[in-house]
């Protein structure tokens, strides 16, 4: 097989500290140490690790940045700066490259976003999660709702229209009114991308070990599709699971992972896919987790905690993880270039899963979950399992979890590349 030039090649980019850990957070972030975030250290590290990164891929081209975490805004724009510039120095970028910052509301200075602009920043994410300031406390939040709408203000006056908003259901104690009336505040303020998703109880966290009283199942589908309606009706398009954006803004680093292109991954814990353009091998990555021991390592070699070759049965299956959970699905050919395969080799799973009026194929070629689909995607994707194309199989679980009727729920940035492979998360929840 030989992999198009054309291929979509992002940068992921983990700044791991917040202020503090939420307590349903399952990311791969720190609360700031005692003696403070080591940034110069860290800093250096990133750009070495980009220059490890980036070997062998001087002919690519850069469609997207995000930097995700944690809570990127902990760092100066002259740091974001920083990896762009030598990221430019060893990738060429599209010339309409998407660079996304994640920002808590809570940790963004007067006028900070016209430095992030002036960095090369051009989208951003704000992680609201919710406008009631007792939903913001019980999820452990550091801002109240002002701060998000005095977010948005600087974000304006610094002439970054181009904003994502973060928003969860299914809060502690929260009804159906309640979660209607926060995707109502989000509307007025008027961002070009929203991402909606129930909150999850992750193995791990804290709301795990002391689980806090959530709606049920039934309220909390009410809650799902009483939003999706509003949305709707607002002009924000449903283009992923849990991603609603106005026409032609939908977030294209996600759309790139969810697509099954290739993706650099630089800091502690991140993970990077890359296809060889000759062999069309793909190769997973997992850097050293741990932001102690990722500063520690001496080489870059050294930060690398994972190397994996993805083959036979797992790249169909990798490929479905993420495309299926796009609305518009994807055509017949992404499939054969992105693994190299003929849509032959999973022809019989996607009949079953058609027979089950979980998946259409439309007369050009296009295979798309349908609505029944969607509110079941784990049982769709299980169809695809390496070791099992039977439905009755023990599903493929999202890290992320699942909403009421089995649908995969995750924030904006599943795909921000931190997650284990082959799920890969979004990054906005935890800014």
């Amino acid at each position: 097989m030989t992999t198009p030039r054309g291929l979509p090649l992002s940068l992921y980019v983990h700044l791991p500290w917040c202020v503090r850990k939420c307590p349903y957070c399952d990311f791969n972030s720190h609360a700031i140490p005692a003696a403070g975030i080591p940034r110069s250290a860290y800093l250096r590290t990133l750009l070495d690790d980009l220059g490890f990164a980036a070997e062998g891929l001087g002919g690519r081209e850069i469609c997207s940045v995000f930097f995700g975490g944690g809570t990127p805004s902990l760092f100066a724009a002259e740091a974001i700066a920083a990896v762009l510039l030598r990221a430019r120095e060893l990738l060429t970028f599209a010339a309409d490259a998407e660079v996304t910052l994640e920002a808590n509301p809570g940790t963004v200075e007067h006028g900070a976003f016209a430095g992030y602009r002036d960095a090369g920043v051009n989208r951003v994410s704000l992680g609201a999660q919710s406008f009631d300031d007792r939903h913001l406390a019980s999820l452990g939040r550091i801002h109240a709702h002002g701060e998000i709408e005095a977010a948005v203000a600087e974000l304006r006056a610094a002439g970054l229209a181009n904003f994502n908003l973060d928003l969860m259901y299914g809060l502690p104690r929260q009804s159906l009114e309640q979660a209607v009336l926060d995707v109502e505040r989000a509307i007025a303020l008027a961002p070009r991308h929203i991402s909606h998703y129930q909150l999850t109880l992750e193995p791990g966290t804290a709301f795990e070990k002391r689980p806090p009283e959530l709606p049920d199942d039934e309220t909390a589908f009410a809650m799902q599709g009483a939003c999706q309606d509003r949305l709707a009706a607002a002009g924000y398009r449903q283009y992923e699971v849990s991603a609603y954006a106005q026409p032609g803004s939908e977030c294209r680093h996600n759309l790139n992972y969810w697509s099954f292109g290739d993706y650099l991954g630089i800091g502690a814990g991140a993970h990077g896919k890359t296809t060889d353009a000759r062999s069309g091998k793909v190769t997973r990555t997992e850097r050293v987790k741990q932001p102690g021991r990722y500063l520690a390592a001496a080489r870059a070699e050294d930060r690398l905690a994972e190397t994996r070759v993805v083959g036979g049965r797992d790249l169909p299956f990798e490929f479905f993880l993420n495309a299926l959970r796009l609305t518009d699905g994807f055509h017949a050919s992404l499939f054969e270039e992105r693994t190299g395969m003929p849509l032959g080799t999973v022809s019989g799973d996607l009949e079953r899963a058609r027979e089950r009026g979980l998946v259409e194929e439309s007369a050009t070629g296009r295979w798309a979950p349908t609505k029944l689909g969607r509110l079941f995607l784990n049982d769709l994707q299980a169809y695809f399992l390496p070791l099992s194309a039977s439905a009755d199989s023990p599903r493929a679980r999202n890290p992320r979890g699942g909403s009421p009727g089995g649908s995969l729920a995750a924030p904006e940035a599943a795909l921000r590349g931190l997650s284990g492979a082959p799920v890969i998360h979004t990054p906005d929840a935890d800014a």
